[in-house]
């Protein structure tokens, strides 16, 4: 029983608009699925990733307008690593962000860059075989565009304290020094730490969770044995785009195994997923009061399809 790589990765934004113009327009990811926080309704759950909102290249944000910024520290995600191809998509990237006024870092193989809350990002020179996730945008040519997650890294005050949960509980493989492997029969990703002896604070610009990738048959066989490990998860959780379970990792971490499906496409058809305010059945009977207080967003369709006008 392995898990397939990461799943999605959650963040927090205080400003749903510029978050929608940094993600959609700049990165390229197309926004794949405008629906709310279910444990808080009032609250924007927005999902941006590849052309179909596969598995591993989602990256979602609770909005909480008004939000203070926040600070990563240990138990906190950090930095979001992405795929690329190739040097001449690093060199896209570099010039694409600083046009933008994004203040960038280019390294071995790699350039560092912050969302405009604070958020890392790094985007790899990777060689894999797992198939790219690719959204189509007219300022982002294919073969530079983002290709899904490599890797997440996160603090810690001692990645040893981790290592056991890890390698027996969630059958992650390690991969050097405080590094390890996350790998099914479809794709893979990364899981590292570096050390810290600070405390974060959550806010804008800080990950909530990192969600790792089951198929669907595994998901209860998942909690039964991170319950059996004392990491005391929650109840499979129904999300209708997929099923969740939620615990802590022992350097205290907020994990999510989500299943792979049913998909955002249950809902809508594929070529119009983002387009419009999607809600879970049981909040259905909420949409007039909700569409009243979420707060109005870019039309980033329009603006793709008129070259940004």
């Amino acid at each position: 029983m392995k898990l397939e790589g990461i799943h999605h990765v959650t963040a927090i934004t205080a400003d749903a608009p510029g978050n929608v113009d940094f993600y959609a327009r700049v990165l390229g990811l197309r926004l794949v699925k405008k629906s709310v926080n279910q444990d808080d309704p009032t609250v924007y759950h927005l999902f941006y990733g590849d052309e179909r909102g596969d598995p591993g290249a989602d990256i979602t944000f609770f909005e909480y307008p008004g939000a203070r910024r926040g600070t990563a520290g240990a138990g906190m995600v950090h930095r979001i690593a992405w795929r690329v191809a190739s040097e001449d998509a690093l060199a896209f990237w570099e010039e694409r962000l600083r046009a933008e006024g994004v203040a960038t870092e280019r390294g071995d193989a790699s350039l560092l860059f912050a969302d405009p809350e604070g958020l890392g990002h790094e985007l790899l020179l990777v060689e894999t075989s797992d198939q790219p996730l690719i959204a189509d945008h007219p300022e982002v040519p294919s073969e530079v565009a983002l290709q899904g997650f490599d890797s997440v890294r996160a603090y810690t005050f001692d990645p040893e304290q981790s290592r056991h949960f890890l390698e027996q509980t969630l059958e992650f493989s390690p991969d050097g020094e405080a590094t390890w492997e996350v790998r099914g029969e479809q794709r893979g990703s990364f899981y590292r730490y570096d050390r810290t002896d600070q405390r974060g604070a959550g806010g804008a610009g800080t990950v909530h969770h990192v969600a790792w990738a089951s198929p669907m048959d595994d998901h209860e066989a998942w909690q039964k044995r991170v319950a059996e490990a004392g990491a005391s998860p929650t109840p499979v959780i129904d999300r209708f785009y997929f099923r969740s379970i939620y615990f802590r990792e022992p350097s205290g971490v907020l994990f999510e195994i989500a299943t792979v499906g049913p998909g955002f496409d249950v809902d809508e058809p594929l070529e119009e997923l983002g387009e419009h305010l999607s809600l879970p059945p049981a909040y259905e009977q909420l949409r007039d009061r909700l569409e009243q207080v979420l707060t109005p967003l870019p039309d980033t369709h329009r603006q793709l399809a008129t070259g940004g006008r």
